[in-house]
């Protein structure tokens, strides 16, 4: 069992972004009567005004992976003006704040971890998680630089540490931490974002980076970091979502499913071209081609309905941060996975071929 000082580890991180989302939340009822539900001109429009236009906003983050590739394709803005929607981009460094924009109305669909998919359950925002985008065995490392001193996890004692907080990486640090016999007390944790992350590590400000591709292989080539250790060396099973605003999904249940046949549609297209995927994305990122296609290999997007097995998983990642004190509550993770419309999404695609 996990020692105090653990508990105050993980907790102190975590409770900073539930506070954000709580606060966040205080503002969703009026943000959310101008979001793209109340812009579409539904049921509370006026009797012979004319609809307005329904606009969907959708969360990125990241250089590389499905969505950011049908932003720069204008994949989803051709889909939806098809249907007399238009697509709103709002970029984030990471995943917890898309919780915050969530309960603010700001956005609908964004992709995420599955830690900030938790810490969104205990902060109260109404969302569902809509489809499962990967395992995250490979998205999740941590990095040292070149010449560290560090040889294993357990050398990690004692040394400063970058992560996003509340991020997937944030969990994967503490699941790394745990399994090397370490407590909270024994790492000095800096909480940074990507871009405030690798300076950091570069200049040696911090010992070791937990992040998220296409960071981690960015460093590597880059500055000659090396991997310590990612998911798939400790084989943690932490599947990553699309998650949805509920309100959206219920007011447009086929906005919502054509959202998900888009992301399906793209991402066939995207693993089945990965030549083509890897030259334009190097040429639009400005990054050498290795990398890129060390990325592309590292990450193996799906889009699969919210299996027995990675609804467990994600059960397992919340009834672990419940029993370190990381949060105040036990949870159904049941009660906010939705597996319907990537169902049907899934099986119009397939009464298509």
């Amino acid at each position: 069992m996990a020692t105090r000082n653990r508990k105050l580890f993980i907790s102190t991180l975590l409770g900073s972004i539930l506070l954000s989302l709580a606060l966040s939340g205080c503002g969703t009822t009026a943000a959310t009567n101008t979001s793209a539900t109340a812009q579409a001109g539904g049921s509370n429009a006026g009797a012979g005004k004319p609809q307005e236009k329904i606009v969907v906003n959708i969360g990125v983050q990241g250089k590389t992976g499905i969505l950011p590739y049908a932003r720069d394709k204008g994949t989803f803005e051709k889909a939806f003006s098809a249907v007399g929607a238009e697509v709103k981009w709002n970029e984030f460094a990471s995943g917890p704040p898309h919780f915050e924009a969530l309960a603010a109305g700001r956005i609908d669909f964004g992709a995420v971890g599955g830690t900030p998919v938790v810490s969104g359950q205990v902060g109260g925002i109404d969302f569902k998680a809509i489809a499962v985008t990967g395992d995250g065995k490979k998205g999740n490392m941590i990095v040292i630089p070149k010449n560290s001193p560090i040889k294993e996890l357990k050398d990690l004692k004692g040394k400063n540490i970058g992560v996003a907080k509340g991020s997937s990486a944030y969990n994967f640090l503490y699941l790394a931490i745990d399994k090397a016999g370490l407590k909270g007390s024994d790492v000095k944790v800096i909480q940074l974002q990507p871009d405030e992350a690798r300076p950091a590590l570069d200049t040696g400000a911090i010992d070791a980076w937990s992040i998220w591709e296409p960071y981690a292989t960015t460093a590597v080539f880059q500055t000659g970091a090396k991997v310590l250790v990612s998911g798939q060396d400790l084989n943690i099973n932490a599947p990553g979502f699309l998650i949805a605003r509920t309100k959206f999904t219920t007011d447009h249940p086929d906005l919502t499913v054509l959202f998900l046949k888009t992301y399906e549609e793209t991402r066939k297209y995207y693993v089945e071209h990965t030549e083509e995927v890897t030259n334009e994305l190097s040429k639009a990122q400005k990054l050498d081609r290795e990398i890129i296609s060390t990325v592309l290999k590292n990450t193996e997007p799906l889009l699969s309905p919210i299996t027995p097995e990675f609804a467990k998983a994600h059960q397992e990642q919340a009834d672990f941060l419940f029993s370190v004190g990381a949060i105040n509550k036990k949870l159904d993770t049941s009660q906010v996975l939705e597996s319907k419309f990537v169902e049907q999404a899934l099986k119009e695609l397939k009464e298509k071929k």
